[in-house]
């Protein structure tokens, strides 16, 4: 996506403010894209926390990595990972206290594969992000037939045990919800 898209869709501020993140936490930013998210979680957990950008293409780590050099943030690191795959992002069990799940379900068949890697990372009684294009929106993003229904994801995530906790509101064409582990 690109940075003139981004801006238009998304007050990224007003979003991450809603994530309840905190100095000195650890997040991960699962299929991070380009990085507008990881910047605004960085900021948000400071020099005593550390976000995790976790991407299966290594252009797109890149660019991370340039996007966080450039904001002279420093607690970024960096995991070429296929999400599909459990274990694939090599971080510990229980090792995280968020994770931000944005615009990558809608592109993946094994969504809960996705989730189960999301848990299996976080801590007990910590907090998940999903955001997503939702399903019958229309305008910007995917076709209909690759976007999610809330109802659907709200079935994957409990499947797994997670707890919904609220609505992160977005925009006009995403639907965004927490979760607790």
């Amino acid at each position: 996506m690109n940075s003139k898209l981004v801006s238009h869709i998304f007050d990224l501020k007003k979003i991450a403010a809603q994530f309840d993140l905190a100095p000195g936490m650890k997040a991960a930013d699962l299929g991070s894209g380009s990085g507008y998210f990881t910047v605004e979680l960085a900021r948000a957990v400071g020099e005593t926390g550390s976000v995790t950008a976790v991407d299966i293409l290594d252009f797109a780590l890149e660019t991370v990595r340039e996007r966080a050099i450039g904001a002279g943030i420093k607690n970024v690191i960096f995991v070429r990972a296929n999400l599909e795959i459990v274990g694939s992002t090599f971080l510990a069990d229980d090792s995280q206290d968020f994770v931000l799940l944005a615009n990558v379900l809608f592109q993946n068949d094994d969504k809960l594969g996705i989730i189960k890697e999301a848990k299996r990372i976080l801590r007990p009684a910590s907090k998940m992000v999903v955001i997503d294009w939702e399903k019958g929106k229309g305008g910007l993003g995917p076709p209909d037939e690759f976007r999610m229904p809330k109802e659907s994801l709200l079935n994957l995530t409990s499947q797994e045990g997670f707890i919904y906790e609220k609505d992160i509101e977005v925009d006009a064409y995403h639907f965004g919800a927490m979760f607790r582990k």
